[in-house]
């Protein structure tokens, strides 16, 4: 996982206990929206992912709650992308970028972080594991 969070930092420039967060916000989500033999799959093979998932998954939800997706354009925006991509309001993959937009991420910054590791996760898994998991959840692909 390591070589994951050096990947990100030095494309994104954000730092690595902030990369660690994203990267542990996406996996969690993908672990709560994917199909569960496929994603326990995918995540037995990258190293360091269940632990990053133990400690930030949900980590969003959180930040909605305490409202840092903000208002104003930015997140007006933000609510209509997640209905298009079929986001939803707790958790959704719209609620991740919500709350890295509030740590100070841009979209770019968010969209290289989910590219980053699911170039990993093909990788070490394959691209057969990660397009089962990718092909099912909605509004992924638009990150990707």
């Amino acid at each position: 996982m390591q070589e994951l969070i050096q990947r990100i930092t030095a494309a994104t420039g954000i730092d690595e206990s902030l990369a660690n967060k994203a990267v542990g916000m996406i996996l969690g989500y993908v672990q709560r929206a994917g199909e569960d033999s496929a994603v326990a799959n995918l995540l037995e093979q990258v190293p360091g992912a269940t632990d990053l998932i133990a400690q930030f998954n949900g980590a969003e939800t959180e930040a909605v709650a305490e409202g840092a997706s903000g208002g104003g354009i930015m997140g007006m925006a933000m609510g209509m992308l997640s209905k298009v991509t079929g986001g939803d309001e707790e958790g959704g993959i719209m609620a991740i970028g919500q709350s890295l937009m509030s740590e100070g991420m841009d979209m770019g910054q968010i969209q290289n972080v989910a590219q980053e590791t699911f170039q990993f996760a093909r990788e070490q898994a394959g691209d057969e594991a990660v397009d089962a998991i990718t092909s099912k959840i909605p509004g992924l692909s638009n990150f990707l």
